[in-house]
């Protein structure tokens, strides 16, 4: 088995992760999308098209998993993508953080959620940029 082959199932073991993450991630936080809390908490990232968007997201990124190298310019999208949605909470936190509390009076799980979901965003958004930048140079390195 050569180093490539190793890496290239690392770097598709990470997409599907990222998908796993997102789709598993929000069915559970959103209880299958009947939980009030993330409307109500974030309604212009976390309503029900958006929820819907996050698992849409992840099959996105199982999509490209064994392809990704095909599509270096999507997987640099996703890196924006996902900075996006960190910059997004980061803001977020800074003016509602205070509201953690209340949220995890009536669900704990969500409270949890929206104190660190930017974090794994930025996490796999870094993963992300690497894979794209990573993919960009085998590019050029194979046609010259």
């Amino acid at each position: 088995m050569n180093i490539r082959t190793v890496s290239d199932r690392r770097i598709s073991t990470g997409f599907l992760l990222a998908g796993a993450v997102n789709i598993f991630g929000m069915l559970l936080i959103s209880k299958a999308f009947t939980n009030p809390l993330l409307n109500t908490a974030d309604p212009a990232v976390f309503s029900w098209l958006g929820q819907v968007a996050v698992v849409l997201w992840g099959f996105a990124y199982w999509a490209v998993a064994k392809s990704y190298r095909h599509v270096p310019y999507l997987v640099a999208f996703f890196f924006v993508e996902k900075m996006l949605y960190t910059v997004t909470w980061l803001v977020w936190l800074m003016q509602k953080a205070h509201s953690l509390t209340s949220i995890a009076s009536e669900s704990l799980m969500t409270a949890i959620f929206f104190g660190v979901y930017g974090a794994g965003d930025f996490a796999f958004g870094l993963f992300f940029g690497w894979v794209a930048l990573k993919t960009f140079r085998q590019g050029r390195n194979a046609v010259a």
